[in-house]
């Protein structure tokens, strides 16, 4: 059944700091910010447990946080098509065709995914389990809750395309410009940290992946790909690299 929550708890930041590892990279303000658009998509967005699964403080808080990192620089109406947030206890067994191992191929079956956002104004689904982990452990370039977060920032144009949507038009030649080589690079199979090998498979799996990257392991990101933070950091409008090192 889907429900509305109440807002944040009164203990949020103690669940912050014991469940975010990063955390602490926060200034003041930007946490009282994290909280205010975490205390906003618990009170407007639906959030259900599937699996017989059960929603407590923890898990809420720990992913509306975490969400809440991506539009830090934005407002809240970038997430207007996130309707509902699905939390399933581990990894979801998918039914459907997806991408082969091999380049150009399908599957057609039961595929283990960590997460999923549908599109239009469809839901979000979450592995806690690796939602925890990655929370716990930063510095991979590795978050499902940024990678899922960020197609839907994609998907507000109605096109998967990997472009978000960029204030300037001059924005747009310089992002196609910088993410089309990363990609392309990827699908070529070239090693590219901290991007995940995963980023090669579609220009929306590219955005979600590079966007995991530019919140979990930006010092690495900016350091190695260079062009491809700027962009980033340009629609985003925060720096992490900045704050990490802060």
């Amino acid at each position: 059944m889907f429900h509305h929550r109440k807002g944040l708890v009164e203990g949020w930041e103690q669940i912050a700091t014991e469940h975010i590892g990063a955390w602490s990279a926060f200034s003041p303000d930007e946490r009282d910010e994290l909280a205010g658009i975490a205390d906003w998509m618990l009170r407007h967005k639906h959030w259900e447990a599937a699996n017989h699964f059960e929603l407590n403080d923890d898990i809420v808080t720990t992913i509306s946080l975490l969400a809440a990192v991506l539009i830090l620089g934005l407002d809240t109406d970038y997430y207007r098509d996130v309707s509902a947030i699905i939390v399933y206890p581990t990894t979801i067994l998918s039914h459907g065709v997806y991408a082969g191992p091999v380049r150009g191929t399908v599957t057609d079956g039961v595929v283990p995914v960590l997460g999923e956002a549908h599109g239009q104004r469809g839901a979000l689904l979450l592995a806690w389990d690796d939602v925890l982990h990655a929370a716990q452990n930063p510095g991979h370039g590795r978050n499902v809750v940024f990678h899922e977060f960020a197609h839907k920032l994609d998907l507000l144009d109605g096109v998967t395309d990997g472009t978000p949507p960029l204030e300037f038009k001059e924005q747009l030649a310089r992002w196609v410009e910088v993410c089309t080589e990363a990609y392309a690079a990827l699908r070529e199979g070239a090693h590219r940290p901290p991007l995940d090998a995963y980023g090669g498979t579609s220009v929306a799996e590219f955005f979600a992946v590079a966007t995991e990257a530019f919140f979990d392991a930006p010092v690495k990101l900016e350091e190695h790909e260079h062009d491809l933070f700027e962009v980033l950091r340009g629609f985003y409008k925060q720096d992490p690299a900045e704050r990490a090192r802060r």
